[in-house]
């Protein structure tokens, strides 16, 4: 596969730098905009304790962070007040989290984490964060479509009830590529209206989709559908790009590039279509990219935010 290689992924980023000004944090850099450029450490192969990531992200001129449930349950009142007075100091919210429940393992595996769902968020509520989500695998080796649907739509309900009586959002992402949906016996969800039947079957208010505009693209999606939605559809956003000279059936899930980096995926057509909605939540980089893992953590993350901002600003040329 023919991806950035290290050299032209450093030269990439720093191509951006004479941009980064169009995302300097806080709502004063945002031109107007409601989403926020997020930062996911993990997404970025980086590890980085809360903190350090919440300082990462006031470093590189980010606007929200993702909370991490578990560390935010183990701070003390004074504590959490100090945590949240330096985040609202530099203009900093929360993001979206991910989910601690495994909810495609057998029973007793989702049981499991159904018990431990209503202290996950409580310290998310706690905290003032207010969004979560997850993916769907697109495919399943012994359960065929139907059957697939019940069982994610019985679970996911429980999931989202757990949350909601929280006053938290919870998203769903769907996996476009082709070479995923393939990859099992028996082909599932992979394209946004197959999600929002999903969505519907579960019927609680507070169930939206991640977006991401890696499986936008490989879902053969334009911006005319993500302009269908509203605000309240979309909970959380992936931005990313993708490898040059790939057919589009072709492409691989875990073999991205930063987003703006390449040209293949329309960025700015989907940021301006959720701007065109007014989608005010985060939007986050998810590369899995071996050149930027590569990288030390601040040069990584500071990568990341050039192609971030370079990104966005495509939102006012």
């Amino acid at each position: 596969m023919l991806t950035l290689s290290r050299r032209e992924f450093l030269q990439a980023a720093v191509a951006a730098g004479s941009m980064a000004a169009a995302g300097s944090a806080g709502a004063g850099g945002r031109s107007g905009r409601k989403m926020t450029i997020d930062l996911v450490c993990g997404n970025l192969g980086v590890s980085a304790d809360p903190p350090t990531a919440v300082k990462l992200a006031i470093d590189h001129g980010f606007e929200s962070v993702a909370p991490d449930a578990g560390f935010l349950g183990k701070l003390s009142d004074s504590q959490l007040a100090e945590l949240m007075e330096n985040m609202k100091a530099h203009n900093l919210v929360w993001g979206a989290s991910g989910l601690a429940v495994d909810f495609r393992a057998d029973e007793a595996t989702f049981r499991a984490g159904m018990q431990k769902l209503p202290a996950f968020a409580d310290a998310l509520k706690r905290a003032g964060a207010s969004r979560v989500g997850t993916w769907i695998s697109p495919a399943h080796g012994k359960l065929p479509y139907v059957a697939n649907f019940r069982r994610h739509a019985g679970r996911l309900r429980e999931v989202a009830s757990v949350l909601g009586d929280r006053g938290i959002r919870f998203g769903l992402e769907y996996v476009g590529p082709k070479t995923s949906w393939t990859a099992s016996r028996y082909p599932f969800i992979h394209t946004m209206g197959e999600m929002r039947e999903l969505i519907a079957e579960i019927d609680r208010k507070n169930v939206g989709l991640v977006l991401d505009s890696w499986h936008w693209y490989t879902a053969g999606e334009t911006p005319a559908e993500i302009r269908g939605l509203t605000n309240a559809d979309v909970v959380a956003c992936d931005l990313n790009d993708a490898p040059r000279f790939i057919p589009v059936d072709q492409q691989r899930d875990l073999v991205r590039e930063l987003p703006a980096s390449t040209g293949v995926i329309d960025v700015k057509g989907f940021l301006a279509a959720l701007s065109a909605i007014g989608y005010d939540g985060p939007v986050r980089a998810e590369p899995f990219n071996a050149a930027l893992r590569t990288l030390p953590p601040a040069e990584a993350v500071a990568a990341t935010a050039r192609a971030m901002k370079r990104a966005f600003a495509t939102l006012e040329g």
